[in-house]
């Protein structure tokens, strides 16, 4: 079986050397996307793999399947870089891959406390020691009403380590988890926005949910609210958040993804412009923090993701699905 392995980092190396010692098993791989530039990589491959920078449309598709693949994964739990629908259609075996919601979920926790204790300012401070307390008196966690959109694996995790804080959780989801309901108490979106004073958002990206925060629903929402957002940058309206936060109608806001992030994060630009607008404006408020798409990246959840990707493709040549097939 021969695989290629796009978008390789260096932080996968070590796994990825495990699986070429495997007899049965030819490797070649590229830090670069799949495109059209390195498309000829997949040349005799039987399947690919790719993180979340390579946009598998369906033209790109048309002509992996040319080349012979039968199985792609992306080592993301996300996939709407790829068409899995017209992948299907064509014939292609398409799976993500899962890992433990824990990392994710201890980040957004990170960044509501990061927030609500103005470390931002602060640590702008100290840079010139300055160490004024002067603007800085934060709010503490248990005297809040934290609302989480989307109890699912990572949504459930962030209301577990929440519960220990004191505060109140309430969760808006379509399909409700019992589970959930032993540390928060269920409403309707509309109740959420208006009665919580920090919003965290942990759904997929659909259609259907496409700017789920817009200038409309954080109208609903109370004056000061801390918005978080460690998903999709997709499910917001980045203008509006704009607009929120110069009219302060956001008290903070913290996001670990941006709109057209993909030329960026991950990359060193420290001598070079940013060629993103909305970013390099909103990073200049002192209650707005953007980390660079991290949330997912600790040692555990690397290994899984690269693990799942490669044995999920191995599951398909072997025998014909996978435990993360799409």
């Amino acid at each position: 079986m021969k695989i290629a392995i796009f978008e390789k980092r260096l932080y996968e190396a070590k796994i990825i050397e495990e699986y070429k010692k495997r007899a049965d098993l030819e490797i070649v791989e590229t830090d670069e996307i799949l495109d059209d530039k390195t498309i000829h990589l997949c040349e005799g491959a039987d399947a690919i793999t790719t993180l979340g920078f390579s946009n598998l449309d369906a033209k790109l598709l048309d002509k992996i399947k040319e080349y012979g693949v039968k199985y792609i994964s992306t080592r993301t739990i996300g996939y709407n870089h790829y068409d899995v629908n017209y992948a299907k259609k064509i014939g292609l075996k398409v799976g993500n891959v899962s890992y433990a919601p824990n990392g994710v979920a201890d980040f957004t926790v990170m960044l509501m406390l990061v927030a609500l204790r103005k470390y931002k300012p602060a640590m702008w401070r100290q840079n010139v020691n300055d160490y004024t307390l002067n603007g800085l008196m934060g709010r503490e966690l248990r005297k809040m009403t934290v609302g989480v959109i989307g109890s699912g694996r990572i949504g459930y995790t962030v209301i577990k380590n929440l519960s220990g804080f004191g505060c109140k959780i309430i969760a808006y989801d379509k399909f409700q988890n019992n589970e959930v309901k032993e540390y928060a108490q269920y409403v309707s979106f509309d109740e959420l926005l208006k009665n919580s004073d920090i919003i965290t958002i942990h759904v997929p990206l659909t259609e259907e949910n496409k700017e789920l925060i817009n200038k409309n629903t954080i109208s609903k929402m109370k004056d000061g609210v801390v918005l978080i957002n460690t998903a999709r940058s997709e499910l917001t309206n980045i203008k509006d958040l704009i607009d929120a936060v110069e009219s302060e109608k956001l008290g903070a806001l913290a996001m670990d993804v941006f709109d057209n992030e993909d030329e960026i994060y991950h990359h060193h630009f420290s001598t070079e412009i940013i060629k993103n607008r909305d970013m390099a404006y909103l990073r200049q408020f002192p209650n707005v923090i953007l980390t660079q798409h991290m949330a997912f990246f600790t040692d555990s959840a690397v290994e899984e993701m690269i693990t799942n990707s490669l044995n999920s493709l191995i599951s398909f040549y072997e025998t014909g699905t996978c435990k993360y097939e799409l």
